[in-house]
């Protein structure tokens, strides 16, 4: 059977978020997780699904992409699927050809899992490695130490004060309440929490979001921040321990998160919070 590349409706996500789910395993590599789409769900439903891309091959999913941005593709592949050659090629084609719907022409990123074929392929046709980012993990078949601050799960009358604690952790963040709400309506923020850190002055500080892929799975820091005037005081180690704490009350075996090499006060927060880095990962890129 022929590989067919898709576009879900936003009734269908169900089936890519699904898929995501099943393929969380810890001997995996760092992948794209159901989080990550449930995260980019601030957008909306209709946006999600316009951004989401699947490649299947007798109605069985074997590869679901989100565009994640203007020209940057995320990419995961089903385990048993990281060497089929056919997904491959077509998977290069697919992203190479501008005109196949995935990426745009110019400058583009590729991220996908270690160890997929893709990666062989892709020098041939124009892709050139990018920058370094660090993946790290957390076991969580221990208990989690106690995070030292008050933390409050953000339900949907305390989502103004998530989206403001956001806005102040990340530059430029059009992040608002509105946006909440439609991410807490997605499929995915079923298995999700968010979390608001605070300090002795009762100043929220921080703030993350937690995603399940469902018990046993790993589970996904996605983002973490720590509001500007409230940094150097350890706030984001406690904000991290509270995530790890809380995917491990959803069941999580591992909690996960991926920084960019190059923010070493990211890497070392999760690593103040017993997150231990894995071998660094890097995009593939395409200048123009």
């Amino acid at each position: 059977m022929a590989i067919v590349l898709g576009t879900p409706e936003v009734d269908g996500l169900g089936r890519a978020v699904g898929a995501l789910r099943e393929w969380q395993d810890d001997g995996a590599p760092f992948q794209l997780h159901p989080g990550d789409v449930g995260w980019f769900w601030r957008s909306g439903g209709e946006a999600t699904a316009a951004a989401v891309r699947t490649w299947s091959r007798d109605g069985r999913i074997l590869a679901v992409g989100l565009l994640d941005g203007p020209g940057l593709l995320r990419l995961t592949i089903a385990q048993d699927a990281l060497r089929d050659e056919e997904l491959a090629r077509r998977l290069v084609d697919d992203v190479t050809e501008p005109e196949r719907g995935v990426l745009p022409e110019g400058p583009a990123n590729i991220d996908a899992p270690t160890g997929a074929l893709i990666h062989d392929l892709l020098p041939g046709s124009g892709w050139n490695t990018d920058e370094p980012w660090t993946p790290l993990r957390r076991d969580l078949s221990e208990e989690v130490p106690d995070p030292g601050l008050r933390i409050e799960v953000a339900r949907p009358e305390r989502a103004h004060v998530y989206a403001a604690v956001h806005r102040a952790a990340f530059d430029g963040s059009p992040f608002t309440e509105d946006r909440w709400h439609a991410m807490a309506a997605g499929l995915p923020f079923a298995d999700a929490r968010c979390l608001v850190a605070y300090d002795d002055e009762d100043h929220a500080v921080a703030a993350v979001t937690v995603w399940s892929a469902g018990p046993g799975r790993p589970g996904l820091l996605e983002p973490m921040g720590v509001h500007r005037a409230h940094r150097r005081r350890g706030h984001g180690r406690a904000i991290t321990l509270a995530a790890a704490a809380a995917l491990q009350e959803l069941g999580a075996s591992t909690a996960l998160v991926c920084t960019p090499s190059s923010n070493t006060g990211a890497v070392a927060a999760y690593e103040s919070a017993g997150f231990r880095p894995s071998p660094e990962v890097r995009d593939w890129h395409r200048a123009a």
